[in-house]
């Protein structure tokens, strides 16, 4: 099973757990990138957003999947947790929107993963 490990607000854990938070969203940034996407070229070679190929490479951009969301109540050794199941997940990209990291430009991305079955829960 492919877990994806993700920390979140106690108002946002209740949601989930109470069934009213079907959905979780996520920015892809340069920082978290390596956690939610992956880039293949042409022949199948598979890249990580860390080290990617020269730029006259054209490559395609591809959502890790994952099976569940591990996520944790803030940093705490002691903290609420649940395992829930990924649906689907659904990446979409800003082109008119762009913000500067470290001197390069990104075109905004959002994954949405749609939630599914709640498969353990840890209250602390």
């Amino acid at each position: 099973m492919n877990i994806l490990t993700l920390i979140i607000k106690q108002s946002y854990f209740d949601e989930i757990i109470a069934g009213k938070k079907r959905e979780e969203y996520r920015e892809v940034k340069p920082t978290t990138a390596s956690k939610y996407i992956y880039y293949v070229d042409e022949q199948g070679n598979q890249y990580k957003p860390s080290a990617l190929p020269p730029e006259e490479v054209p490559l395609e951009e591809r959502l890790i999947e994952y099976d569940a969301i591990q996520f944790y109540v803030g940093y705490n050794a002691d903290r609420d947790s649940a395992l829930v199941e990924v649906k689907d997940a659904v990446l979409d990209i800003y082109e008119n929107e762009t913000y500067e990291y470290k001197g390069e430009e990104y075109m905004l991305s959002v994954i949405t993963y749609k939630l599914g079955k709640i498969l353990e829960v840890k209250k602390k």
